[in-house]
């Protein structure tokens, strides 16, 4: 069987499994008791074992295997739950996260057998008692008196089906009985089933099923299933086909005689009865099934959710560009023909409603929660606990905020380098702490909540804040700055100069930090991404990494302007409010231009020098500034005339224009002319 097909249906599944088990045995070390937890482990870990073995990835197969065996112990009760059970079970997830990503990039799982992994549950399962061992195969034995029966024997034929079995006798076909016993060892006994049905039906009819189809598909039969088939070809071929296929221990069958007299008597009674019987037990099954939902309220959530290829999201993202392009040139044509044409404006403001619907519902269907990068980090963040030999806890709030897709790909480094960098300089020792009157474990949080058209993520931490004197002098040493620009420099602007390359004020290199890679990569990955980063920290008491983020990467609100001539494109929402400002407001502080604007001092940026334009406005005409914020610091924005605000769509420059920082894109205008956009982050 090809299972290439299923590659990425396994990949996806698979990381989805290790995420839920990394929570749950996180849970499990905190409630060792905790029967549902438990159970939760023992079902993910069982599914990922099938789904393992029926991709045929053998070594990812015995060690969730003999994982699935230490949790089954745990479930028994035979099993205690002790940190350091817990931390091989975290290798163990290690390691299948290493073969998923190995067979995300070959097809293939690898060499490594993960033997020491395989030899550290197979101990523990050694020390678990031998009576608890000895009641294990008791389990299975009831099975084992049946395989010697010919269960097809008894398979009762209804009138439909016998008067099919006597045409085809006539006819002088074969009538075969089978019953088919798959092997203990099997983790998926319905897609062992399904094997030998396609096998058989190489060169039979498959007549009866016993159980029924349904039923084998749904996993609802012990190890053995019966057939009745019609055939052209001699016994051996049917029970040879039936036979090779794997995990089949043994295939009995003979030639199957049709009932004569007891015929009318199936008729009226066995179906009648088995199904009524049947129905009682079949409606009593949801029940259970009911109460686990209500406990595991996500469960309903998944059977509502597609999985659709990124690409083709920005195929109809795309689709829907181009709409709001073909809207934009209807506004601009209605403009220019100045006519009272009543229909022509109603077309456009239909077509102004559904290209907004459709952007909404496209950017829902992009939108996905941040949980599936935040789930990771109590693990890391006990691990490092355990490295650091520092006491911690994380507190998350806000994972089901939601983001754009591109975004919450690209946002799980940097987080993680805040949390390592929190947990490494932030948290002082236990013993520092409880000396500064705090607690002995040491608190860092994770949040994130919606503002407005942004996705803010907070990174804090209750330790000891950042060393301002330590960081201007790290940045002296290093030459990053004079003595003198140390002097007057803000406590704001040293505390940034943490995001320069290779700045790291560890005194020794660890596998945690000290080569100053970490806070740069966070800063250069965030802004690419059109966000921005700042920090606030008070020494003593802790710091504050706050992450802004976009909403939304492909259509923006923006603020139509010109330059010399040119057309402009600023976000809104970097824009605070635009002001008329005369020549002689424009003051000089340290050879800079300034403006004093209702008790704030704020830089201006004049474009034109920056874009290397002539302006079309005389030094004596008004200014009309433009005033942008990034974090705290704003700045104005000197153009020469406002257009209005308008929907855009970013289209990018590639790598072609790269360079240029203060350009973020272009998009095409009504008319169809292209109008460059401004990243006013970059231009602060």
């Amino acid at each position: 069987m090809d299972v290439n097909q299923y590659l990425e249906i396994f990949l996806d599944e698979t990381k989805e499994h290790l995420e839920n088990l990394n929570a749950q045995i996180l849970q499990l070390e905190q409630e060792p008791e905790d029967v549902g937890t438990i159970n939760e482990i023992f079902r993910a870990a069982h599914s990922l074992k099938g789904m393992a073995g029926t991709m045929g990835y053998k070594r990812m197969q015995k060690l969730t295997h003999d994982m699935e065996n230490v949790f089954s112990e745990i479930r028994n009760g035979t099993m205690k739950v002790d940190s350091n059970l817990i931390d091989t079970l975290f290798q163990c997830l290690d390691a299948l996260e290493e073969y998923n990503n190995t067979i995300q990039e070959t097809a293939d799982e690898g060499t490594n057998d993960n033997q020491a992994l395989v030899s550290k549950l197979n101990e523990y399962l050694k020390g678990v008692s031998k009576d608890a061992a000895v009641s294990v195969p008791t389990k299975a034995s009831p099975v084992l008196p049946d395989t010697s029966e010919e269960k097809w024997t008894d398979i009762k034929v209804g009138e439909s089906e016998l008067s099919v079995l006597t045409e085809a006798q006539k006819s002088g076909k074969n009538i075969y009985g089978l019953t088919v016993y798959i092997s203990e060892a099997c983790f998926l006994k319905a897609a062992r089933a399904f094997l030998v049905y396609k096998a058989i039906e190489e060169k039979a009819e498959i007549m009866v099923s016993n159980p029924p189809a349904q039923d084998i598909e749904d996993e609802k039969f012990e190890l053995d299933f019966s057939l009745i088939v019609i055939s052209d070809h001699p016994l051996e071929e049917i029970l040879s086909l039936a036979g090779s296929v794997s995990e089949i221990e043994r295939v009995l069958g003979g030639v199957y005689k049709l009932p004569e007299i007891r015929e009318p008597e199936n008729v009226e009674t066995a179906p009648e009865v088995e199904q009524n019987q049947n129905v009682p037990s079949v409606a009593a099954q949801p029940a259970p099934a009911k109460n686990v939902d209500k406990k595991a309220l996500g469960k309903p959530v998944v059977n509502r959710t597609v999985r659709v290829d990124i690409e083709k999201l920005d195929v109809l993202m795309n689709l829907v560009s181009e709409l709001i392009i073909a809207k934009n040139s209807l506004v601009s044509a209605s403009t220019d023909e100045r006519s009272s044409n009543s229909g022509f404006n109603e077309q456009i403001e239909y077509l102004e409603s559904v290209t907004t619907n459709l952007h909404e519902s496209v950017m829902k269907v992009r939108m996905v929660p941040i949980e599936s990068v935040v789930n990771k980090f109590p693990r890391m963040i006990r691990d490092l606990s355990k490295k650091l030999d520092k006491k911690m806890e994380l507190y998350m709030s806000g994972e089901e905020t939601e983001l754009d897709r591109t975004v919450v790909d690209e946002i799980g480094d940097p987080l993680m380098h805040l949390l390592r960098n929190a947990a490494d300089h932030g948290l002082e020792p236990a013993e520092v702490r409880v000396q500064r009157g705090k607690p002995e474990v040491g608190s860092i949080f994770l949040e994130a909540y919606q503002d407005g058209n942004n996705v803010v993520i907070e990174v804090r931490d209750d330790g000891s804040g950042i060393d301002v004197e330590a960081v201007k002098q790290k940045g002296i040493d290093r030459g990053v700055i004079t003595p003198e620009q140390g002097e007057s420099m803000s406590e704001k602007d040293i505390i940034n100069l943490l995001f320069h390359a290779g700045f790291s004020t560890s005194k020794q290199i660890t596998d945690i930090s000290g080569r100053g890679v970490g806070l740069d990569v966070v800063k250069s990955k965030i802004e690419s991404l059109s966000g921005e980063v700042e920090v606030k920290s008070k020494m003593g008491e802790g710091s504050t990494w706050i992450i802004r983020l976009p909403l939304t990467l492909a259509i923006i609100q923006a603020l139509m302007v010109t330059v010399g001539g040119e057309k402009y494109a600023l976000s809104l929402g970097n824009i605070q409010t635009i002001e008329d400002i005369s020549p002689d407001e424009i003051k000089l502080v340290q050879n800079r231009e300034v403006i004093h604007l209702r008790g704030t001092v704020i830089p201006i940026i004049r474009l034109n020098e920056e874009l290397d334009i002539a302006s079309s406005k005389s030094s004596d005409e008004n200014l009309v500034v433009v005033i942008v914020k990034k974090g705290e610091n704003l700045a104005g924005l000197v153009v020469d005339e406002l257009m209005g605000q308008q929907e855009i769509v970013i289209k990018s420059l590639g790598k072609y224009i790269s360079k240029c920082k203060i350009i973020s894109g272009a998009t095409i205008l009504g008319d169809g002319e292209v109008a460059l956009i401004l990243d006013a982050n970059a231009l602060i």
